[in-house]
């Protein structure tokens, strides 16, 4: 059985990694996105245990006592969070998981899981970036102002990642992590031994 995958999705707020990442899933087969925890309220058409699992920032914090997380951070005053175990259980199982993640949590992976795979996912500019955002119409201005400013800071950060790749079309961007998805798959590393391979004596 090959070995289990993390597949770090990654990226500045508003970059679209939710919509690549299930558009990703539609043309892919044999992936798990992992749901994470967080603290944040959740959105008009988001539900409990599908986008994200929705919880006080008391039993967050009780949660890293416990140390439940892969990895956590706080962005924008709230806090988001991968289950150690959700990770761990893909991981034996042989799966590819999906981590979409902010750039705090994907160097926590980095470090701690040095056989994940990173991707960054980048607008095509920074004003596009800015119109995607003030488009969701649910923040203030101030709110969108420190996302942009955080945004700008982390996109020096991509040099750090195993791969770059633009969302200027969400159908384009998926395409190509599918294609890095199965580059992964076929590395020694990580591949399955050729069928009716026996090693040296084979």
């Amino acid at each position: 059985m090959q070995e289990g995958l993390l597949l770090i999705i990654s990226g500045p707020s508003g970059v679209g990694k939710g919509t690549v990442c299930r558009h990703l899933m539609t043309i892919k087969e044999g992936l798990r996105l992992s749901v994470s925890t967080t603290t944040r309220l959740p959105r008009s058409e988001e539900k409990d245990g599908k986008e994200y699992f929705f919880t006080d920032e008391d039993n967050f914090k009780t949660m890293i006592e416990k140390g439940d997380f892969l990895e956590w951070a706080l962005v924008h005053d709230h806090y988001y969070g991968t289950s150690l175990d959700v990770a761990n259980e893909a991981i034996d199982r042989g799966e590819i998981l999906i981590l979409e993640i902010d750039v705090q949590g994907a160097a926590q992976v980095r470090q701690k899981e040095p056989y994940s795979v990173s991707i960054f996912l980048a607008p095509p500019s920074m004003e596009t970036l800015e119109n995607r955002i003030r488009g969701r119409g649910t923040e203030s201005d101030e709110k969108i102002e420190r996302r942009l400013t955080t945004a700008r800071q982390e996109m020096d950060s991509y040099i750090l990642y195993d791969y770059l790749v633009i969302n200027d079309k969400v159908e384009k961007a998926a395409a190509k992590i599918g294609a890095i998805i199965d580059a992964e798959k076929c590395k020694v590393s990580r591949g399955a031994k050729p069928p009716g391979w026996g090693g040296e004596d084979g």
